[in-house]
């Protein structure tokens, strides 16, 4: 397991049992400069009949930051792995008894960079950020399955965000760095 996700695992752990954090002294160097990150949290499982989903994992939370919050990675994981775990509007609240099931990844983003065109993202290599006039965003991150155009890429972020579509939208890429379990 790497330092990325056995933090996030450690706080998902501890919080989730006690509403403790995990202290955070003596960071190794990769943990101690600010970098934004995304934690993203699968279910093993089906909820149904507990099968096996053979390979494929059920997204079940995900929450993160486009810039740095926090001083250090470290903090930004242990905010972003309690976030994702409990307040991912579209899933209930993880529940300690759900940590055996879950599979983590953590992505640390790069910062992002405004583009001129479409045909300049790649949704392999890049994720996307789209912004609205009115200041509404949205985020996908890069590399996910079952997202494989461009075109695609942009419509989920804007449906994220509420931004329809046919408006006029900026456009942002970042690549990241995905750690998994």
């Amino acid at each position: 397991m790497n330092i990325y996700t056995k933090l996030a695992r450690e706080t998902l752990e501890k919080y989730l049992a006690k509403k403790e954090l995990p202290e955070i002294k003596n960071l190794p160097a990769e943990l101690q400069k600010p970098s934004a990150c995304f934690v993203t949290l699968h279910n093993k499982k089906d909820n149904a009949g507990g099968k096996s989903l053979a390979g494929r994992h059920v997204l079940r939370g995900c929450i993160g930051t486009i810039l740095p919050v926090y001083k250090n990675l470290g903090s930004e994981i242990i905010a972003n792995s309690i976030s994702a775990a409990e307040n991912d509007p579209r899933f209930s609240p993880i529940k300690f008894n759900d940590l055996e099931n879950l599979k983590i990844s953590v992505d640390i983003l790069e910062k992002p960079e405004p583009i001129k065109s479409k045909k300049e993202l790649d949704p392999k290599k890049y994720g996307v950020i789209v912004k609205s006039a009115d200041g509404r965003s949205g985020l996908l991150l890069p590399n996910l399955d079952g997202i494989d155009t461009i075109d695609n890429q942009i419509d989920i972020a804007c449906q994220k965000a509420g931004i329809d579509p046919s408006m006029e939208i900026f456009l942002y890429r970042f690549k990241s760095t995905r750690y998994a379990e």
